[in-house]
């Protein structure tokens, strides 16, 4: 933690020890994208081509639920990784961990579980109770 110009933030080292943990987050992430890519695009070779007509429309109906989840989590992924790119932008600032709404430091423990989070604990409670 180091303090310049009236405000406290993350050292240095500190910062890049996040950005690793936000690298290696966000390389998973976008590996998982293009798994969800490929079973939207069907390249996964998962199809109902040589299914008997009987039982074409089960499966039909089966992969259309399928395609629409898929679709959710592929949404709400990609919702992550521009969080986590955001992350890397505030990192870059040296405004990273630092709460937007107390402008006190988030404590590491929270950033390591959740390295994309703008909002310290208790603000994020607050916000909660205020929706």
């Amino acid at each position: 933690m180091s303090e310049g110009k009236g405000f406290i933030r993350y050292s240095d080292e500190e910062l890049q020890n996040f950005k690793e943990i936000i690298l290696e987050k966000l390389e998973q992430a976008k590996q998982d994208m293009q798994m969800y890519v490929d079973a939207l695009s069907g390249t996964s070779g998962n199809d109902i081509a040589d299914t008997s007509p009987t039982f074409k429309v089960l499966e039909e109906g089966q992969q259309t639920l399928f395609k629409e989840e898929t679709g959710r989590l592929a949404s709400r992924l990609e919702k992550y990784i521009k969080n986590l790119e955001a992350a890397l932008i505030r990192i870059e600032n040296k405004t990273y961990g630092i709460c937007r709404e107390t402008g006190k430091l988030i404590p590491k423990e929270r950033l390591r579980v959740v390295p994309h989070a703008t909002l310290s604990y208790d603000a994020k409670i607050n916000e909660k109770k205020n929706q």
